[in-house]
């Protein structure tokens, strides 16, 4: 499908908020890109690059930024929501309407409500009226795609027509776009992968091999797939680019952020001083609150993502969270 000349605003200038517009410029859509903090915003409009998220990545000239949200809600015929997932109901609530007139919906953002134990697209739907609703999911490193680095994503809609329609925004030369239906898995993928980062970063701090990290991503894999089907959505999903293929560039990629705050836990660091040093937003560290809640909803077994949880809001020892893995009862794969 091929689609017309579109205006498109990216919502949140982050790392990945900047390669999505970045790729939506090179394609040939008229891009604006909103940030909420004026002096950020003026720093990207001088320099034209995001030094902060993405240093060193030339932004095409044609790339509008902006901190005015009312405006660029106003002009836009399709919106990429790309904020951290806290920041979510915030930003919806500075939009100048709620109606959106059938305008596409696009969500990027990889994390589970920690108040109602929502995906992303559950609140949209809870917020906003009239629109059509896509996810865009996928092991993406920002700056890899940024650089040109053949990456895969995945644009899910309930309505393969707009599936199709943001496929075709941002499908190029080096970023293929598949297309899915179902949207819960692909949102669960991408959420549930940093829970399993965290852990297989803790086996890097304790200094463990290849062989515990391939456990801890396997087994991982297993309980994303569980609790995914237990509320809904299809176990293939998990098989593919949103679930496997997310999960392994999360879990080995060193610029992966949850495998980086996992690494530090592992090496004994508090959680509070490691959050503290960051710019940029780990969603696991939320997003395991969520899960551990959603497991005992549905009463699904998540013993890795129960023993990250310990070791981040409980004080537990990474050595003790792993000693309790490896010894709980014998069972089948």
């Amino acid at each position: 499908m091929k689609v017309s000349r579109k205006k498109i605003s990216v919502i949140g200038d982050g790392g990945w908020g900047t390669t999505l517009a970045i790729i939506l410029a090179k394609n040939g859509h008229d891009v604006t890109l909103w940030g909420a903090f004026k002096r950020n915003v003026e720093q990207l409009r001088r320099n034209r690059i995001n030094q902060k998220f993405l240093p060193g990545i030339k932004i095409p000239d044609k790339i509008v930024f902006t901190d005015d949200l009312q405006a660029t809600v106003h002009e836009a015929e399709i919106f990429v929501l790309a904020m951290p997932s806290k920041y979510l109901r915030e930003v919806l609530g500075r939009f100048p309407s709620r109606g959106l007139d059938g305008r596409i919906v696009v969500s990027v953002i990889k994390g589970i409500d920690t108040v109602d134990f929502l995906t992303m697209s559950q609140i949209l739907k809870k917020e906003l009226k009239d629109f059509r609703l896509a996810v865009l999911s996928g092991p993406t490193i920002a700056r890899e795609v940024a650089e040109g680095k053949p990456s895969t994503a995945v644009a899910a809609s309930r309505q393969p027509r707009v599936a199709g329609i943001v496929q075709s925004l941002f499908h190029c030369q080096t970023f293929r776009i598949y297309t899915n239906t179902d949207i819960l898995g692909v949102e669960l993928g991408g959420s549930l992968k940093n829970v399993i980062a965290l852990a297989c970063g803790v086996c890097d701090g304790l200094g463990y091999g290849t062989n515990t990290k391939a456990a801890i991503l396997t087994r991982g894999l297993v309980e994303m797939a569980r609790l995914g089907k237990a509320m809904g959505a299809k176990a293939e999903t998990f098989n593919g680019l949103t679930g496997l293929g997310d999960l392994v560039t999360t879990c080995m990629n060193r610029q992966s952020r949850n495998r980086t705050v996992g690494e530090k836990l592992g090496k004994g660091e508090k959680i509070d001083r490691i959050l503290s040093s960051m710019s940029m937003v780990a969603e696991g560290v939320e997003t395991v609150k969520a899960v551990v809640k959603l497991g005992r909803k549905y009463k699904v077994s998540l013993p890795i993502s129960e023993e990250v949880y310990r070791i981040i809001y409980k004080g537990k020892k990474p050595l003790a969270a792993v000693t309790d893995l490896m010894t709980r009862d014998r069972k089948p794969e």
